[in-house]
């Protein structure tokens, strides 16, 4: 098979939550591969690092303040993308939240806690998928990497809302890709495992680092590059007959 089955080079991918953490990571593995990052991300000076972090790395990037939770402003960060690059190939829904929610009793969650998390982890990724699939069908053809999580399958307790917003990617991912699958736009969803990026999570401690990393089949902890491989595999040409799929990248911690 040709090496430019697996190349990304030009292409224009639109990487939500790109501001810090695994989004971060991937932009600046994208633009080392010659890919075109829009980085659309709600934190300014974070953005702005990035955008920064891109640039000296040699890409080209693309940022734009970015509410996934608000329609309006999602519209104009693909009406921005449009007019600078003229075609959205890949949309990598990455934005979430989850490092800064405590762990808890699902009937302790506050309400507004809970709405927070399912507003932008569902509705902002159906807000995303939303406005860049005509601009794919208009092109035929796209890719949308929807990110879900491993937590999933284990049904991990004390984040319920977390649990529940990522369980809801994996459905939207499926019903997605039947609809979109006759304008040829692939729809997948990456479950990783925990991974450690530079940001910290409000339950983290080395107690339940070492209890996660004792479970994996490859007992290490998981980094960015574990989940790199993968995401740019599912934008690139050599995963065109791919669709539909919810894959685990977590070290065996999960099989589905």
């Amino acid at each position: 098979m040709s090496e430019k089955r697996f190349d990304v080079g030009g292409r224009v991918i639109v990487i939500t939550g790109a501001g810090q953490g695994i989004g971060r990571e991937y932009a600046l593995a994208f633009a080392e591969a010659g890919a075109i990052p829009v980085l659309a991300e709600i934190n300014r000076a974070n953005l702005d690092k990035v955008e920064e972090e891109v640039r000296a790395r040699g890409g080209t990037p693309l940022a734009i303040e970015t509410d996934v939770g608000t329609p309006e402003s999602v519209q104009a960060m693909v009406a921005r993308t449009l007019e600078s690059h003229g075609r959205i190939d890949v949309l990598i829904n990455n934005a979430a939240i989850f490092a800064t929610i405590p762990r808890r009793k699902f009937d302790e969650i506050p309400f507004d806690e809970w709405n927070r998390v399912i507003h932008v982890n569902i509705t902002g990724s159906y807000l995303c998928a939303a406005a860049v699939a005509p601009v794919m069908r208009t092109a035929g053809h796209g890719r949308i990497i929807n990110i879900s999580s491993g937590t999933v399958p284990q049904g991990v307790p004390g984040f319920l809302h977390y649990v529940s917003s990522k369980a809801a990617i994996v459905g939207m991912t499926r019903a997605m890709a039947r609809e979109l699958g006759d304008d040829n736009i692939n729809v997948n969803a990456v479950l990783p495992g925990y991974t450690e990026t530079e940001m910290e999570h409000a339950s983290m401690d080395d107690g339940m680092h070492d209890f996660i990393q004792n479970k994996r089949i490859l007992k290490r902890p998981e980094t960015p590059d574990d989940l790199i491989g993968l995401v740019m595999f599912l934008a690139s040409p050599g995963s065109a007959f791919i669709t539909g799929q919810c894959i685990a990248c977590c070290g065996g911690e999960v099989m589905l």
